[in-house]
């Protein structure tokens, strides 16, 4: 399959054909030039679209990377056939393509993860330059292509109207912020993503179908317009305002005939 066919295949706006451009190119550079090549960071969605690609590419050898496990926004990273994923990542913290950095400032300063995106974006930066912003009460550990650390250490003063002390931190200091989750457990009628996200999110099923008609739902991360969409154990439901919840388990009737569902919604 050729290029412009992966991308016919798998793209479905110019947005993502875009994303699976660039993608290919690291793709193709990694086979080549027999060297470690990389995409700038992904959200879960896009993840889920170079997913696709390396599975129609057939490529096996890459793994996401976001500076520390359970990262939300990643690098995906194709590896050349001399190089182990677990050598990459000996070799991350000190020479990767990822680093960090930490900025502290007043506890009062009430300071957001949109301050601190703001902030960099607005230094001519792209999103695809920036992983995840790690914010807590008095400090926010920023997570970012390494070509940027030395920019931002000297250009990146303030957020909102705190000023910033940055200095950078090795990967293996980040601190996450802690996830919360409830755990949800409930029958559905059926396992229909428009049953299990009204379960999820304390919905009407009415309700929750029209939210799926409408656009707002996300299963693994793309958008699904489709209420009468099957939910698989594993699967992760997002809907725009109401947050994510992750399907745990799923199986099993209860004595009604109902299935029996076990959900995570993070708080």
């Amino acid at each position: 399959m050729t290029k412009t066919e992966l991308l016919n295949k798998l793209a479905r706006d110019e947005e993502e054909r875009l994303l699976l451009a660039r993608a290919l190119d690291k793709l193709e550079t990694a086979r080549r030039k027999n060297i470690p090549a990389f995409t700038g960071f992904l959200s879960p969605g896009e993840r889920a679209n170079v997913e696709n690609l390396i599975a129609a590419s057939g490529h096996p050898r890459h793994l996401f990377f976001g500076g520390y496990e359970g990262a939300e926004r990643t690098i995906c990273v194709f590896l050349p056939d001399w190089q182990e994923e677990e050598d990459f990542l000996a070799l991350a913290a000190e020479e990767g393509p990822v680093s960090a950095l930490r900025c502290a400032y007043p506890a009062d300063a009430g300071l957001t993860h949109r301050d601190f995106l703001g902030a960099i974006l607005g230094q001519g930066i792209t999103r695809e330059k920036v992983g995840d912003l790690l914010v807590r009460g008095d400090s926010c550990d920023l997570v970012i292509l390494r070509e940027l650390e030395d920019y931002l250490l000297l250009n990146l003063d303030s957020a909102g109207r705190a000023r910033l002390k940055v200095s950078p931190i090795p990967l293996d200091r980040l601190e996450p912020p802690e996830v919360r989750v409830r755990t949800i457990r409930d029958t559905v009628a059926t396992p229909r993503l428009d049953a299990v996200a009204a379960s999820a999110f304390s919905l009407s099923r009415s309700r929750a179908a029209d939210l799926i008609s409408s656009g707002r739902v996300q299963l693994n991360y793309r958008e699904c317009v489709k209420p009468d969409r099957t939910v698989e154990e594993g699967d992760t439901i997002s809907c725009r305002g109401l947050g994510k919840c992750k399907v745990k388990k799923l199986g099993g009737l209860s004595k009604k005939g109902r299935v029996m569902v076990e959900l995570e919604r993070c708080l």
